[in-house]
């Protein structure tokens, strides 16, 4: 039975989600597996990957074949380095406390660039957003202007209105004043 190591998608239309399957190469994508040894997001970013790396490296040592997604899911965790680096102990090439330290140097390595990835995402999001902040309050300052010219011009008419007023009511009142007989 030639077994593989594959994705098997779940998820809503548009938002994948993958859980990461032993199953028989003749089964379906979506259909019976063997055994689940992970999940994959890749909606975020940097993408979640969980994963059993002993039973990942254990299947494959006894010859599940990855699909090329999962060859580079494996490849980004380690599994294949790992795998690759036991095949020299076997050989004699290395021992294992080498072969564990350079996986480790590695694992190190890996571990400092996603983190820098994710400072990096989150600093260009923070500047992003400071942007959009100065940006929305060059607007605000621009729309307070023009609204303060407007309540200027609409206090100075009625002013004007007032003072006409103000005028006409005293031109009455001495018109008034001047002819009392006609009341």
């Amino acid at each position: 039975m030639p077994t593989k190591i594959r994705l098997q998608r779940h998820g809503k239309k548009g938002r994948p989600f993958y859980h990461i399957v032993i199953a028989d190469g003749r089964a379906p994508r979506d259909g019976r597996f063997i055994e689940k040894i992970g999940t994959y997001n890749p909606m975020t970013n940097p993408a979640e990957i969980e994963l059993d790396f002993d039973k990942a490296l254990t299947w494959l040592h006894n010859g599940a074949q990855p699909t090329d997604t999962v060859r580079a899911i494996l490849s980004y965790k380690g599994v294949l380095l790992k795998s690759h680096l036991l095949k020299g102990v076997k050989k004699g090439a290395l021992t294992i406390e080498q072969a564990e330290a350079k996986f480790q140097t590695w694992l190190q390595e890996k571990e400092a660039k996603i983190d820098a990835k994710k400072k990096g995402l989150a600093e260009t999001d923070r500047n992003e957003r400071k942007k959009r902040q100065e940006a929305e309050a060059k607007v605000r300052e621009v729309i307070e202007t023009e609204v303060a010219k407007k309540r200027a011009a609409e206090l100075k008419l009625e002013a004007n209105e007032a003072a006409k007023e103000a005028e006409q009511a005293e031109a009455e009142t001495e018109a008034t004043v001047e002819n009392p007989a006609e009341e």
